[in-house]
C-alpha cells in the first residue's frame, strides 16, 4: 500500500470558513486584527425549534453537522433524543464549545486539543485575549470528553513504551493539519512515525490483541485493547507477528514496518517508510481518536 493511500485514508477534510488554509504559519502569539476577521463562531449561532418528526438526525442533516456537534452546545439532547418544541443551538460548522481558564493563550488551547492557533484565534473573532467560552472547531463532542482547556494528564496512563525500538521523527502529526495536497485542513486520526523498512514494531503496553490482519485502508494492521479503556493501533506493517486473543506486554513485537514505495514524497518530508500509530478511548460514541502524546509519555516532545 502507498503511504498517500494510508495517509488519505486517515483523515477527514474540512474548509473553515474565514480561516487560514494550507499556506499559513500556525502562530504563537495572536496575529493583528483585521477588519476581515468573521463574527466568532459563538454569536453566530442559529436557533432551531424541533418540529414534530424531527430526530437529532435529520436535524444535522439539515445543517450539515455532526449529531455530536449538536449534542455537545445542547445538553439537553445528550441522551441522543430531541422532543417536539425544543430549541436547540446550531452552529455553521462542527465543533466543540469549551471554557478556558483565564490568562491562556491561544497556544496553550491549540495545544490542548490539538489545533492551530491562527485557526482558533480567526474562528473567535480575532480578539488578543482569549474569552472564557471559544469555539474550537473539528472537535467532535462525546461523553467524556474534555471541555475545559487543559490536557490530560499522561503519567497515569498504562501505555509506558514507544511503538518503535528507538524515538523517532513524527512526520505526520495528530489533528487538524494544512494538507497542500487536498488545499484543505485534514483531521488526522494518529500520527506518522518515520522509520527503516523491516523495523520492529513494538506494543507500547499490555494488552490483548482485538485484531491482527489486513484492513483496506491501515494496511496490515494489529489493534490492541488495554486497560482504562484504551486501545491502541500499529498500522502500514509488512507483517503481523500476532493473533487475535494473543495476550501482549509492553516492547513485545507486533510486526514490522513495511518498506516505502520509493516516491520519497508521500508524507511530506520525503520519507519512504513509516509506522502509523493511533491510540483510541472507549465511549458511547465508538473508539475516539486521541492524541498519542496525551496518552504515551515516550511521545511527548521534549
Amino acid at each position: 500500500m502507498k503511504p498517500a493511500m494510508l495517509l488519505t485514508g486517515l483523515t477527514t477534510a474540512l474548509v473553515l470558513e474565514g480561516a487560514l488554509l494550507p499556506g499559513a504559519i500556525a502562530q504563537t502569539t495572536a496575529p493583528t486584527t483585521s477588519s476581515r476577521c468573521p463574527q466568532p463562531v459563538l454569536s453566530r449561532l442559529t436557533r432551531h425549534r424541533v418540529a414534530q418528526g424531527e430526530t437529532l438526525d435529520t436535524i444535522a442533516q439539515r445543517y450539515g453537522l455532526l449529531p455530536a456537534t449538536i449534542m455537545g452546545l445542547n445538553a439537553a439532547v445528550q441522551g441522543g433524543a430531541v422532543r417536539p418544541g425544543e430549541e436547540l443551538l446550531i452552529p455553521p460548522y462542527n465543533g466543540l464549545r469549551v471554557s478556558v481558564a483565564p490568562g491562556q493563550t491561544w497556544q496553550q488551547v491549540a495545544e490542548a486539543y490539538n489545533s492551530r492557533a491562527d485557526v482558533l484565534f480567526e474562528v473567535n473573532g480575532c480578539v488578543s485575549t482569549v474569552p472564557a467560552s471559544v469555539f474550537v472547531p473539528g472537535v467532535n463532542w462525546f461523553p467524556g470528553v474534555r471541555t475545559t482547556a487543559s490536557a490530560p494528564a499522561a503519567s497515569a496512563s498504562p501505555l509506558g513504551g514507544y511503538p518503535l525500538p528507538q524515538r523517532s521523527q513524527v512526520i505526520v502529526n495528530y489533528g487538524w493539519q494544512p494538507d497542500p495536497a487536498q488545499g484543505k485542513l485534514v483531521f488526522n486520526t494518529g500520527v506518522a512515525l518515520a522509520s527503516p523498512p523491516s523495523n520492529a514494531v513494538l506494543a507500547v503496553g499490555p494488552g490483548t490483541i482485538a485484531f491482527a490482519g489486513t484492513d483496506a485502508i491501515y494496511g496490515n494492521l494489529v489493534v490492541v485493547n488495554h486497560a482504562q479503556g484504551l486501545q491502541t493501533r500499529y498500522a502500514n506493517l509488512a507483517n503481523l507477528d500476532v493473533r487475535a486473543g494473543q495476550t501482549v506486554r509492553q516492547g513485545d513485537r507486533l510486526g514490522a514496518v513495511a518498506p516505502g514505495d520509493g516516491n520519497g514524497g508521500t508524507t511530506r518530508s520525503g520519507a519512504n517508510s513509516f509506522l502509523f500509530f493511533e491510540v483510541r478511548l472507549n465511549s458511547s460514541a465508538g473508539w475516539v481518536a486521541q492524541n498519542p502524546q496525551d496518552f504515551v509519555p515516550a511521545m511527548v516532545l521534549r
